[in-house]
């Protein structure tokens, strides 16, 4: 959809909330959202919009998983102002963050905040609801284990997913027997979930703002993995975190285990050109 097919229904939105709209501006969005930044008689605010019918419950998870991440008073986060459906579309109603330059100490603070994050807790694996990785569901049923929850609620629905789409990946009994006494006993962390570059912004202070989270309490080490996944993040940010909050020792050597998830995701969403890494990191723990 492009401004002018939404403008009616956001003018309209407008009404329903209480407030005016003077101007709209697409914002870049990825493929499941429209993302506008809306000029209102209440200020700036952005707005996402989606079908409702076929990404459903997705802003009410995304809403719980940003009241989350700011209720543990570590990282900058938008605040939300509404989230709701209205003739068929969902929306989500958030503080415009304005961006700013980046503080020298930027990847300093993103350390120590991190590890302030990771260091929020709950008394089992998992969180009040599932929610959405990209366009995909996640599965958040609690768990009183790190290897149970990684096991069943994150691997287990992606390849599965994986074999209905035609990726076959082979009987994973060994694999996930492996990676059980792999994974560290660690009380369960607060993850945003879904860390890669395009999640955080730069805010008006300089310093780090999380967006778009797919938050679980999990462990720790999976967003690590998936900050080292596709770049973006100096050592830095791994030399401050492990200082502020030592890992396990191996944490590095088992960032592939976590990757997997991620890159599950990918194969299911985008395809074949990322099942072989995704058969390395299988036969590597097998």
């Amino acid at each position: 959809m492009s401004v002018p097919a939404d403008e009616k229904f956001l003018k309209i939105l407008g009404d329903d909330l209480g407030f005016e709209i003077n101007n709209i501006q697409s914002l870049a969005g990825g493929s499941i959202n429209n993302v506008y930044l809306l000029d209102t008689s209440e200020g700036k605010r952005v707005i996402k919009i989606n079908s409702a019918g076929k990404f459903p419950g997705m802003f009410p998870a995304e809403k719980k998983g940003l009241e989350t991440l700011a209720g543990a008073e570590a990282f900058d986060v938008p605040k939300v102002y509404a989230s709701g459906e209205l003739e068929g579309t969902a929306y989500l109603l958030l503080e415009y963050k304005k961006e700013g330059a980046q503080k020298s100490h930027f990847w300093k603070v993103f350390g120590e905040q991190l590890s302030q994050l990771h260091q929020t807790s709950s008394e089992y694996f998992g969180f009040s609801s599932s929610n959405y990785i990209g366009s995909l569901p996640q599965y958040n049923e609690q768990r009183e284990s790190a290897a149970d929850f990684y096991v069943n609620q994150r691997l287990e629905p992606q390849v599965k997913m994986a074999s209905e789409r035609g990726f076959s990946l082979g009987d994973l009994s060994d694999f996930y027997r492996n990676i059980s006494e792999e994974i560290p006993d660690e009380p369960p962390a607060l993850l945003h979930g879904d860390l890669w570059s395009g999640n955080y912004l730069v805010n008006e202070e300089g310093l780090p703002c999380l967006i778009d989270p797919a938050v679980c309490f999990g462990q720790r080490e999976m967003d690590l993995g998936m900050m080292k996944l596709f770049g973006g993040f100096p050592s830095e940010v791994f030399e401050v975190y492990h200082h502020q909050f030592p890992l396990q020792p191996g944490w590095e050597e088992r960032m592939p285990l976590w990757q997997l998830y991620y890159l599950l995701v990918h194969l299911n969403i985008f395809g074949s050109s990322y099942l072989p890494q995704v058969k390395r990191i299988i036969s590597r723990f097998s």
